[in-house]
């Protein structure tokens, strides 16, 4: 499988492509506004504080700003640059905050939609003239796929690890390293991951379930009766919360419409490693790698949503996978509106399932815990090969020196944005040095 993408991937975008993304990403500002969705997991806690009025929207953007600000520019911008594929770091956590920082209801879609505008007009010029520059950084960028699309194969394997044990963990790293030879063996045009990730989810998974089963059954054998939570002060609460979401349904419904007809154009994506598969073309794969990501989210999106009352604004992230492989937009928007209503619906249910099965709650918790892993090692490492394709020594020392500043300094800069970040930080560093007549641009 190759694993280069074009030196000239781009951002050019048809006009239908550009009026989806400042569309959608003035409705995902409105929505934000109106705290019932929010992309970043990590500010939606912080919502139930905003919609019960104990704190003040300024505060709750601080907090969007300063839990996203690492994300879009350390990640989301350098991705998409390197791809020539969108991705939801650069267009919706700049909404969450947009829609958060707006006073007006009025004005959050129009601020929504300047950043949508801003993004698909002003990232291609940025592109052409980063490709014009004599230390092209931008290509030297799409060193970090080979890493990123492998790496990222392993962490079923750290999740049953870290869940189950060595032994587990063993026998699922030596089947996966097998199914990744022989699908590049019999399968050379096909993910060389694709295989083996399906086996260690499904594996992951069915250890959990086994797990939760077994326990039941001993509890049932041992008298154990379950408890009553109809008084529980938190189930009123994920109740209260299932209602607020429901009574905004179709508006769901548009932003699940929105974000599959997205997917389906084939210009954005969803994880890192998805975003160098869109690239590539291989949109069945892509379509793989979103849906396992799936099950790592869902527990912690549903929790969330069902504790703070605002949802995700990729919903579960299903429309990811399934926009991808929709015929055309009109298909993807009926399916798209009709996965999260579905989803909607099925919150409380959804959380009553998670409260009896906690070792499969668990496996999702270690599922994003080996994504993160996994994509930590694997953007530094790219990082590395693409400092070393524009600079070699001299931009290993710069970007590898920046992230260890950032590491001694705190992590002003979350890590896993902060090595993109150094790669575009010592571009143009390198830039400077050539044109001071101090380096030489490394050749090939």
């Amino acid at each position: 499988m190759s694993t280069t993408l074009a030196a000239g991937a781009g951002l050019d975008f048809t006009l239908a492509q550009q009026l989806t993304v400042i569309a959608l990403c003035a409705l995902t500002a409105y929505i934000s506004h109106m705290a019932l969705a929010v992309f970043n997991d990590g500010v939606r806690p912080f919502l139930l504080d905003f919609i019960q009025g104990r704190t003040t929207r300024s505060a709750t953007t601080a907090v969007s700003f300063g839990l996203s600000a690492g994300f879009i520019f350390g990640l989301g911008a350098p991705m998409a640059l390197s791809t020539g594929v969108l991705n939801p770091w650069l267009l919706f956590l700049p909404t969450d905050i947009l829609g958060m920082l707006s006073p007006k209801k009025w004005l959050a879609p129009i601020l929504g939609g300047a950043w949508g505008a801003v993004v698909v007009f002003g990232l291609n010029g940025a592109n052409n003239v980063a490709h014009d520059l004599p230390v092209d950084f931008i290509t030297a960028m799409q060193q970090m796929s080979t890493p990123i699309l492998f790496l990222f194969t392993l962490f079923p394997v750290l999740a049953i690890t870290k869940q189950f044990g060595r032994k587990w963990g063993g026998i699922a790293g030596v089947l996966e390293f097998a199914l990744v030879v022989m699908t590049m063996k019999l399968w050379p045009n096909m993910f060389a991951g694709a295989l083996a990730m399906a086996v260690g989810v499904l594996m992951l998974i069915g250890l959990a379930v086994a797990k939760d089963l077994k326990q039941r059954k001993a509890d049932k054998a041992a008298g154990v009766i379950e408890p009553v939570l109809d008084d529980d002060p938190m189930a009123s609460l994920f109740s209260a919360s299932a209602a607020r979401l429901r009574k905004y349904l179709p508006l769901f419904m548009v932003l699940g419409a929105g974000v599959c007809v997205l997917a389906q154009m084939h210009i954005f994506g969803g994880g890192e490693a998805t975003s160098f598969l869109i690239a590539k073309g291989q949109y069945a794969e892509a379509a793989q790698v979103d849906f396992y990501r799936v099950f790592g989210f869902i527990p912690l999106i549903a929790t969330t949503a069902l504790a703070s009352g605002a949802y995700g604004i990729a919903g579960f992230t299903l429309v990811y996978p399934i926009g991808y492989l929709m015929p055309n937009p009109f298909v993807a928007a009926i399916v798209g509106a009709l996965v999260f209503a579905l989803e909607v619906l099925a919150l409380s249910y959804i959380g009553k399932l998670l409260g009896k099965l906690p070792s499969v709650r668990d496996s999702s918790e270690h599922l994003r815990s080996a994504i993160s892993d996994t994509l930590q090692l694997a953007i530094l490492f790219g990082s590395l090969m693409a400092a070393n394709a524009m600079g070699g020594g001299l931009g290993i020392l710069v970007v590898g020196g920046l992230y260890l500043l950032n590491e001694a300094m705190g992590r002003p800069i979350v890590r896993m944005a902060a090595a993109p970040a150094a790669v575009i930080v010592g571009g143009v560093l390198l830039n400077l040095l050539y044109w001071l007549d101090l380096f030489t641009p490394v050749k090939g």
